[in-house]
């Protein structure tokens, strides 16, 4: 029996360089494509305490996941 990932995620705990850098990082999968989930902490007067969200492909030794649009390397004309 294999497990079905689909729609599925996690955050953990990033080990911070500086301050700029999201405070929980991990993997999610949606409708079967891989990316990174990254969250910032922040608090306002308003709302209080809450996430702020990015998403991004999900890179994989230093490059995306995201299938090559073209194996021509010349520029593209615009």
């Amino acid at each position: 029996m294999s497990y079905d990932n689909s729609n599925k995620g996690a955050l953990f705990k990033n080990e911070k360089q500086n301050e700029r850098q999201p405070d929980l990082r991990g993997p999610v999968n949606v409708d079967g494509k891989e990316y990174e989930l990254s969250a910032w902490l922040k608090n306002s007067e308003k709302a209080g305490k809450y996430y702020s969200l990015a998403v991004q492909p999900r890179k994989v030794n230093g490059g995306s996941l995201k299938a090559k649009e073209s194996d021509n390397d010349e520029p593209m004309p615009f």
